[in-house]
């Protein structure tokens, strides 16, 4: 496992979900200058100082629930609201794309142009913010000096533990399907015609070489695809051409963003479930928590009209009914953590134990609590 993945993994969902909550805005037809708002202080959040700070430190990934509990709290940064359903779902659909990203990556260094161009999108969304894209710079800069400089089997580490976090996930986008990079079983597909890694040739071609190592022979065979090479590599600096599409938006053609899971009680054993044997990282993880999300703010609306409610769901009965049909070992079930009112950070501190279910099973839970409490008064 590697110990440098939660940066890409939180920035490129966060890209994701900036993706998603921008079609919604738009899509629900809510004015120009409160959707720039609402943009502007999740970005803000997400690129708050301390939390990338914090971010950045190398630890152990760490569980979905809690990445949920962390990009509930980022999304709520603003006057917006999203129900549970709405929620689930905007997290489902991050996961989804973010997870194709990495599977269809050419090569594991490609992870890296996948999430600048997903920085890259996020500064157009504030482009008239000079100071919240002073703050994209500063983090773009720092991952540039944490991840361009990696090797190979670094960066291949780092890909292998993306993929045993996205193990067994397989809800079905409908954006996905339409395209047909996704089937019925929400398992996706493969191209066979595209375009090949920098550095790499085209398939269709073994060469024979003697002991001397002196290429005697070269026979040609049909790939069965239509691969071609890259024009160039991409640019890993502050600024330039990526290349590669991934991490680009696919919401930005207008069509509607969707998630279907009505399949998911067909098939159990394709569903991710969460282990509900102690962790060993519970305390660490419960730490994380504390840490990412002391400095994150949650806005609350001046007056009573000035919050809205965005709805990931064409409409309230989709939303109800996607509440109740949704499979048990899909929901999160996270709560939220305030760390600016004691007696509320109490209660929903010891949520959280009873949530993740974890510390009852090692150690005394009473001085487990002091500790992270401990840490949270710091904040």
């Amino acid at each position: 496992m590697s110990l440098r993945t939660l940066p890409l993994l939180v920035l490129n969902l966060g890209g994701e979900m900036l993706y998603i909550v921008d079609q919604r805005l738009r899509a629900q037809s809510i004015p120009g200058d409160k959707a720039r708002q609402v943009m502007n202080d999740i970005i803000g959040g997400i690129f708050n100082k301390n939390f990338m700070d914090e971010l950045f430190k190398p630890q152990e990934l760490y569980s979905r629930k809690a990445l949920r509990a962390v990009f509930e709290r980022l999304v709520h940064a603003s006057i917006m609201r999203l129900n549970a359903p709405s929620m689930d779902k905007l997290y489902d659909l991050m996961t989804m794309a973010f997870k194709y990203q990495v599977l269809l990556c050419p090569r594991p260094r490609d992870l890296l142009l996948i999430t600048f161009n997903h920085l890259d999108a996020i500064k157009d969304f504030v482009y008239e913010s000079p100071k919240i894209l002073s703050q994209i710079d500063v983090t773009v800069r720092k991952f540039i000096d944490t991840y361009v400089s990696l090797s190979a089997g670094e960066l291949q580490l780092i890909r292998q533990t993306l993929l045993i976090f996205f193990q067994d996930i397989h809800i079905r986008v409908s954006i996905l399907l339409k395209d047909k990079v996704q089937n019925s079983n929400g398992h996706f597909v493969l191209p066979t015609s595209t375009s090949v890694p920098w550095g790499t040739e085209i398939p269709g071609l073994i060469r024979l070489f003697n002991n001397k190592g002196d290429e005697i022979q070269r026979i040609e065979f049909s790939s069965g695809g239509n691969y071609v090479l890259p024009y160039r590599e991409g640019s890993f600096d502050l600024h330039g051409d990526r290349v590669i599409r991934l991490g680009t938006n696919i919401y930005s053609i207008s069509r509607p963003v969707e998630t279907d899971v009505s399949g998911a009680t067909k098939n159990l054993a394709s569903r991710v479930k969460e282990n509900t044997a102690p962790n060993p990282l519970a305390k660490e993880e419960l730490n994380l928590l504390a840490r990412l999300m002391g400095g994150l703010e949650i806005k609350k609306p001046l007056v009573k009209e000035a919050g809205f409610r965005l709805n990931l769901f064409t409409t309230d009965e989709e939303e109800e009914h996607a509440a109740l049909s949704r499979p048990e070992e899909l929901s999160y079930q996270v709560v939220n953590i305030h760390a600016d009112q004691d007696q509320q950070r109490n209660e929903e501190l010891d949520r959280i134990m009873g949530e993740f279910e974890m510390l009852e099973q090692h150690s005394e839970t009473s001085s487990k609590e002091c500790d992270l409490l401990a840490m949270m008064d710091k904040l």
